[in-house]
């Protein structure tokens, strides 16, 4: 199973996403725009794992879970993997709000997964952003990102954390799926 760990914004953020993006869809023909039902946060990226490591993770990600509190997190801006759009594969939308938390999540999630031995040989920086678009060949994308420079989401709180199952195309099957596995929620903030 190719899994990864993940946060996925409410309906509402979603719908206000999809409005304001909606007129800038027709831009470069090569971008794909990635399903609603498949957007989410990456927290850890953790690849194939079988059953066996999969009944040594799910009792680490419970706790590494149970460590953190809500956040609040709100989308803004897009930007470009690589560099500064002019040959872009990725377009994405950043994340602000409980930044230094959300680190530290996704921190903990990691070193879950590494517990586990689930984790990939190579595990990228975590950059906390929500992609939107990719593309097969570099496509310019600044005029969508400078179109888009003022875009400032509304806040919402992040409550829950989910392990996800990544199901590529195959026979039955003509497009990726995301499928929860678990979920555990994150703890109330103190008062």
């Amino acid at each position: 199973m190719r899994l990864f760990v993940a946060l996925v914004p409410p309906p509402d953020v979603l719908d206000e996403l999809e409005e304001v993006l909606a007129p800038h869809r027709p831009g470069p023909a090569d971008l794909r725009w990635v399903r609603r039902d498949l957007l989410h946060v990456t927290l850890t990226f953790l690849g194939d794992v079988d059953d066996r490591a999969l009944d040594r993770l799910l009792p680490r990600l419970q706790r590494a879970v149970s460590r953190h509190e809500r956040l609040t997190l709100s989308l803004a801006g897009l930007g470009a993997f690589p560099g500064n759009g002019a040959h872009a594969r990725v377009v994405w939308s950043g994340l602000y709000g409980d930044r230094r938390k959300l680190a530290r999540l996704a921190a903990s999630t990691s070193a879950a997964g590494r517990r586990a031995g689930t984790l990939p040989d190579k595990q990228r920086a975590f950059r906390p952003h929500m992609t939107l678009a990719r593309c097969r060949v570099p496509v310019d994308v600044r005029p969508l990102l400078e179109a888009m420079s003022a875009f400032a989401g509304s806040p919402w709180t992040a409550g829950t954390v989910h392990l996800m199952e990544s199901r590529l195309p195959a026979k039955g099957r003509t497009q990726v799926e995301y499928v929860p596995l678990k979920s555990w929620s994150l703890r109330e903030p103190k008062t």
